[in-house]
């Protein structure tokens, strides 16, 4: 087997490939490392060298600014972050690397609970109608139709912070619809998920893609096609959009009327008698979640005799109970300690009494607590103790090893409060701080006032996800046989740049959280 040429190439003297994990008609897709950042995972799309002439070259650049400019309006569109030619005059661009499965994969076997189908087709309609509201493409707004919506476009991952997501893949087909633009007339997209106006080759609106919608949600829902050709030819499937008709769910699916009138609107025949725009379909989407949610809390009087048998309790269950309330109770007081020595701490003097942020250890009852020490005016703290806590973490390598910890505070009103601060892991207070971050999964944020630093003001928490207190202990190992082969300043300035590169998107994953990651507020 011949290896491939690319396999192991230096890009752009930046990103490091290592394998081929996609192919498709517009070009490979390889796994690669980001050598800059540290060795993060992304992913590089090529166009196909078959391609090369200036009609695909512009459709390939426009993919992906499609995918850049969506990724930074939503988290459900595929991000991309870096567009380029190589030394061969082949044009790349870099994307986030997605591991996860597709939906195609995940209902290979059996069909989608309600309760995930509800969750993974809200974020579909998310990713949708950013890009149907449309993009600023030389200072016009262009809406996007994405013209292949199908079970293998989307795929789901799980993300640290706001669990399972999903993401819309491959905008290389995708349709900018332009004012005073003539729009072309031509047949694109997969046979069994095309709209009937569609297939014949008319002007495209968004309407298109809700059918497209329509037949993946019927297939998330049931494993089977609404819709099966007599052949698979191109006729065969015009008929079947153009004439046949949909069986309806079976009863032993047990799914909600209302969600088969969602889907069957979503495949009607003609535009006009469908959703007129996604936001319809989130709408119901979210009245069916609320209404399986009030079944299942509000229990038929059918049920009283069982909820009158869960009443009753042995003694060694009452016994378990009142164990487990004990040991609650001990780490509850062990937990009110260390925030009674926090909120002791005072300012420390080798530090100026100015808004400034800084990391520190606190000896407690517990041990050594890791805290992030912030020092604002009494309304500043005000307005900040309440909000919502995201954090994440960025880690270099290369030229010395360095890492950013990044902290968020935002609520609506008064927008976000950037926290951030750096962690020298060649320093042994660098590696301590990280290690105790990782082994205690959450850290303290203590807010001092400007005119009284003689003790902390308020505190809350934040919780670190398991991934990322798994990913600071290997970055101390490594940092600990990683030689600097350059200054910390340089490593700092490296990452305070991607910061800002990265502060649109981490936005807009902390407005999409509902709630702030730890409900109570220390004080």
């Amino acid at each position: 087997m011949n290896k491939d040429s690319n396999t192991g190439r230096l890009l752009a003297n930046r990103y490091q490939l290592y394998d081929l994990v996609g192919e498709g008609a517009m070009g490979r897709v390889y796994r690669a490392k980001d050598t800059i950042l540290g060795g993060v995972t992304v992913a590089i799309k090529f166009l196909a060298q078959a391609l090369l002439n200036d009609n695909m070259r512009e459709r390939f650049e426009r993919e992906a600014t499609i995918s850049a400019l969506l990724g930074e309006k939503s988290i459900h569109v595929v991000r991309v972050r870096d567009y380029g030619v190589d030394e061969s005059n082949i044009p790349f661009y870099v994307m986030e690397f997605l591991s996860g499965e597709s939906i195609n994969e995940l209902i290979c076997h059996q069909p989608m609970s309600l309760n995930r189908f509800l969750t993974l087709t809200r974020h579909v309609c998310f990713g949708l109608d950013s890009a149907h509201k449309g993009i600023y493409v030389n200072g016009e707004l262009s809406h996007i139709i994405h013209r292949d919506i199908k079970p293998s476009n989307i795929i789901v991952l799980q993300d640290p912070t706001l669990g399972e997501v999903a993401k819309i893949l491959d905008f290389g087909i995708a349709k900018l619809i332009q004012a005073n633009a003539n729009q072309t007339q031509s047949f694109m997209g997969t046979l069994a998920y095309c709209s009937p106006e569609q297939m014949e080759g008319k002007e495209l609106d968004h309407r298109s893609d809700i059918y497209s919608l329509g037949i993946m949600m019927y297939e998330m829902l049931t494993m089977d096609m609404p819709l099966l050709p007599q052949n698979s030819s191109f006729g065969g499937w015009y008929q079947a959009h153009h004439n046949f008709k949909p069986e309806p769910f079976s009863s032993n699916l047990g799914l909600p009327t209302e969600l088969q009138n969602l889907v069957f609107r979503c495949l009607a025949k003609k535009r006009e008698d469908r959703p007129q725009n996604v936001g319809e379909i989130i709408n119901v989407l979210d009245t069916i979640e609320q209404q399986t949610k009030s079944r299942s809390t509000n229990p038929s009087q059918g049920n009283m005799a069982q909820e009158h048998q869960l009443e009753i309790k042995d003694h060694n269950t009452d016994q378990k109970t009142k164990n487990t309330a004990f040991a609650k109770d001990q780490t509850v007081n062990a937990e009110f300690s260390v925030t009674e020595t926090c909120l002791q701490t005072p300012w420390p003097k080798n530090k100026p009494l100015q808004k400034i942020v800084f990391p520190q250890l606190i000896s407690t009852p517990l041990g050594e607590a890791p805290v992030l020490c912030v020092m604002l005016d009494p309304e500043g703290i005000q307005k900040r103790i309440s909000s919502t806590r995201y954090n994440q973490f960025l880690y270099l390598n290369h030229p010395h090893p360095m890492l950013l910890w990044i902290t968020v505070l935002y609520n609506l009103e008064h927008g976000a409060k950037w926290l951030s601060c750096y962690l020298d892991l060649k320093s042994h207070k660098g590696q301590q701080i990280s290690r105790a971050l990782a082994e205690q999964g959450k850290y303290r944020i203590l807010f001092y006032a400007l005119n009284e630093s003689q003790q902390c003001q308020h505190i809350v928490s934040s919780i670190i996800n398991a991934r990322n207190c798994k990913m600071l202990k290997q970055w101390a190992d490594l940092s600990q046989v990683t030689r600097s082969v350059g200054d910390a300043k340089t490593a700092k300035e490296i990452l305070r740049q991607e910061l800002e590169k990265l502060k649109d998107k981490i936005l807009t994953k902390v407005k999409a959280s509902k709630a702030t990651d730890v409900n109570s507020v220390e004080k």
